[in-house]
Formats: C-alpha cells, structure tokens, sequence
C-alpha cells in the first residue's frame, strides 16, 4: 500500500545498533517470527460506555469546529449510503517519541444502517487507541534496553522512532466501501498490524469471503492463490513451503473490480524482504 510504504520508508534501512545485547537481538527476532500472536487489532467486545464516548467524541468534534463540520459535509457519500471521516487526530511527542494517531468514523446515510455504523465506529475507536497504548509501552520497553546495554540519549534520539495510527480507504463501489486501519512502529516491522472492514452498502452487513465466493470459498481462495505463487516463484519470489490455506479470519479487502483481495503481512508466508502479499481472486 502506498501510505505504508512512505510511513516505513525512512527506517526500514537503518540498522538495529550494534550496542544491543544478544538477547534484545533475540527477541526482536522472536516477535517476527510470533507475529500472528501479536493481538494489538484482536476484536475488541462488550462496553456500552465505549460506544457513547464514540458518539460524543464524534458530535462534539462536528458540533464545536466550524472547519471540521465544513469538511465533513463537503466529503463525497459512498454510492449515497456511506462516507468515511477523520473525526480525531493528534500528533505527539515525548522521550524522542513521535506518535501520530487519525481515527476514522463510518457514517452510514441509512438509518436502517445506525446499529452496524455505531458498532464498528465504537470498534475502530477502541482498536486506533489500544494500538497506540500499546505500542507506547512496546517502545518504552525497548528504549529502556537499549539505553541499559550502553547506548545513550542523543543515539536514541537518533533513531527516529515513530509510531503510526491512520487509515485508507481501499476501495468504493456503489455495492462495496473497504477501509484497511493501519498501525506501524518503524522500528521492526513485526508490530505493524492492518485490519480491514469490508462493508456491503446494499445489505448494511460486513461481508466475508463466504459472503463473497460461496461455501466453498476456501477452495476456491488456496487454488487462486497456489496459482499465483506458482507464478511469482518462476519470476524469482521466494514463499514459504508452509503454507496450508486460508481460513475465515485471513484478511483481505475488496477492490474496485469487486474481487476480494486476500492480503498477507511480512512473515506470514513469505520472508519479510519480499513484503507484504496480495492475491486478487477473481469472481466466478
């Protein structure tokens, strides 16, 4: 995706300073190789309060900023049932820390559709900030490391860490609106986490690839994308032998065509110099 490339660009080619210890080296490597077990985007469940808090943040930024109530009624309708706003932003900074966090909110025009848009903006809400939360404890943990095994304030500083909380819209259709919420830490690319939520605008629902390809949608999704392998291999890509299938979890977004696109992250199958992978499965 283009705006993950840009936010990684910079510190993906600075090196992991020699003054960390062997076993601070081990653990970086370990969070790679367990980044599936990283639950920063699991599903977060229950709190009525969270959801009010949601629908307060919301109205207060619309109702107590003239620009951010223009822009918000100026932005296009998806298909004339839903748009996508940036109801909160903020950067911050501390301990040569960057943090930069933009939460979206989905307001569906239906008002058949009010329970699934208070649901999900409750949902990203909570996610955006947990990532956040989290991923500020993470680098804590590492500078204190890095600063016990002899490196010192000014080559912290140095290093530029970032911490990075936003979204893109991947695609809008009239019958599909996807929106991938991102989070990265360009310090190692094993805490970076994406989430998808691929909505159907004519049903109100967020689909998945059953929805999409039918029952036997994991047949179809593992052949489309052994196939794909396949090819990519005999131009020099490199894959995992370990790959055994999709599963109902595995994430993916719809495109403009209307094919799902099935995305994996470094790691998952592939060494991480060959990136993150997509596969686009065509519809029947």
């Amino acid at each position: 995706m283009r705006t993950l490339q840009d936010a990684k660009k910079t510190y993906d080619e600075t090196a992991i300073p020699s003054e960390l210890s062997e076993r601070i080296q081990m653990e970086i490597k370990k969070a790679d190789r367990k980044r599936k077990k990283i639950l920063f985007f699991r599903r977060v469940r229950g709190g009525t309060a969270a959801a009010a808090a949601a629908v307060v943040l919301f109205t207060t930024a619309l109702n107590t900023s003239t620009s951010f109530a223009e822009t918000a009624g100026n932005l296009p309708v998806i298909g004339a049932v839903a748009r996508v706003l940036t109801f909160r932003s903020y950067q911050t900074e501390e301990d040569a820390l960057k943090i930069s966090v933009e939460i979206p909110s989905v307001e569906m025009i239906s008002e058949d559709f009010k329970g699934l848009e208070q649901s999900v903006n409750e949902e990203i809400l909570r996610l955006c900030e947990q990532y956040a939360e989290e991923a500020k404890t993470t680098v804590a943990e590492y500078r204190k490391a890095f600063l016990e095994t002899g490196g010192t304030e000014e080559e912290w500083a140095a290093h530029n860490i970032e911490i990075r909380v936003w979204y893109e819209v991947k695609s809008q259709t009239d019958q599909y609106l996807s929106l991938a919420i991102i989070g990265t830490q360009n310090w190692s690319s094993a805490y970076n986490q994406t989430k998808y939520y691929n909505f159907d605008l004519e049903k109100g629902t967020l689909v998945t690839l059953e929805d999409i390809l039918g029952a036997n949608y994991k047949e179809i999704a593992d052949a489309e994308i052994r196939r794909q392998m396949e090819e990519r291999t005999a131009d020099g890509a490199v894959y995992f032998d370990s790959f055994e299938g999709i599963d109902a979890d595995t994430a993916f977004y719809m495109n403009e065509a209307g094919n799902p696109v099935i995305v994996f992250e470094k790691y998952e199958i592939a060494p991480g110099s060959e990136g993150q992978q997509e596969f686009e499965v065509k519809r029947g």
